[in-house]
C-alpha cells in the first residue's frame, strides 16, 4: 500500500511518521555505526589527558615492548620453501647456519635475526641467489626496546624481492655498550642515507659504511634523540608568572 501523503502541519519526515510496510518505526538505511572497540588498556587524549587536547602534557609514558617468540615449523604460506632455499643457498655460500640466531613469524611477516658477523654474507646470498633474489633493501631502522632489554639496539632491514614477490625482515641486534653492526652499502647502495639516519637517531655504528655522518640533526648534536635514555628537555616556558617544566619532568594526568 502506498505510502499516505503526509498533512499540512503534521509530521514531514517518513522516519519519524513510522513506515510504510505497517512497522512502528523506519531504521536509518546504510552503514550502521561503527561498534566500539574494546581494548584492553586504552588512554583518553593526548598524552594520556582527558578533555583537553593539550600537547604540553607529561612526556614519560611507557609500555612494554613487545617481541614475538621463535617460530617453529610449519610457518605457513610460502615461508617453508623460502626457509629451505635459504638456508641450502648459505650453505653452498659456506656461511654457517647458526648465523640465523632464530626465525619468528608475527602478522603474516617473517623475520630473520642475524649475528652481525653475518649479516653481509647474509645479505649477499639473499641477492644473488638465483632462488631467493632479494635485489631490493627496501628499509633500513633502528628500533630501541628499553634499558630492561639485553641487546637493545636493534637495527633492521627490509628486503623486497621483486622477482618474486615477497619480502622479509632481517634483525640484528646490539648492546648499548658495543653498537657496532656491520654496514650493507656494499650489497644494497641505497642503504647509504638510511644507516646515517639509524646512526644519528639511535646511535648505531655501521662500520665501513663510506661517511657515517648526521643526516637529520646538527653535526655537532650531542646524543641521539630515538633512544629511549635520551631526555626530552625542551626549552622552559614562562607563563603569567610560571614556568612549564621539560616534558619527562611534568606530572602524569592520568
Amino acid at each position: 500500500m502506498a505510502e499516505s501523503k503526509p498533512q499540512p502541519g503534521g509530521t514531514q519526515s517518513s522516519a519519524e511518521r513510522g513506515g510504510g510496510n505497517g512497522g512502528d518505526s523506519l531504521e536509518p538505511y546504510g552503514a550502521r555505526p561503527a561498534e566500539p572497540v574494546v581494548a584492553g588498556r586504552a588512554r583518553r587524549g593526548m598524552f594520556g589527558v582527558a578533555g583537553t587536547g593539550d600537547t604540553s602534557g607529561y612526556g614519560g609514558l611507557r609500555l612494554p615492548a613487545y617481541v614475538p617468540p621463535a617460530a617453529e615449523r610449519p610457518y605457513g604460506g610460502w615461508f617453508d620453501e623460502f626457509v629451505d632455499d635459504f638456508l641450502a643457498a648459505l650453505d653452498e655460500n659456506g656461511i654457517p647456519r647458526d648465523a640465523i640466531q632464530q626465525i619468528t613469524v608475527d602478522r603474516g611477516e617473517i623475520t630473520f635475526y642475524v649475528r652481525r658477523e653475518h649479516l653481509v654474507g647474509v645479505c649477499r646470498t639473499l641477492r644473488d641467489d638465483g632462488a631467493l633474489r632479494f635485489e631490493f633493501c627496501s628499509s633500513v631502522s633502528g628500533v630501541d626496546f628499553g634499558e630492561d632489554v639485553p641487546q637493545r639496539l636493534h637495527s633492521t632491514y627490509h628486503l623486497t624481492s621483486m622477482t618474486y614477490r615477497r619480502r622479509i625482515r632481517l634483525e640484528v641486534c646490539v648492546d648499548v655498550d658495543d653498537p657496532h653492526v656491520p654496514s650493507i652499502v656494499d650489497v644494497y647502495p641505497a642503504a647509504d642515507w638510511q644507516e646515517r639516519e639509524a646512526w644519528d637517531m639511535f646511535g648505531i655504528i655501521y662500520d665501513g659504511h663510506p661517511g657515517l655522518t648526521r643526516i637529520l640533526m646538527p653535526d655537532d648534536w650531542e646524543g641521539h634523540p630515538q633512544r629511549k635514555d635520551y631526555p626530552l628537555g625542551g626549552i622552559p616556558v614562562e607563563y603569567k608568572g610560571t614556568e612549564v617544566p621539560p616534558p619527562d619532568q611534568r606530572r602524569a594526568y592520568s
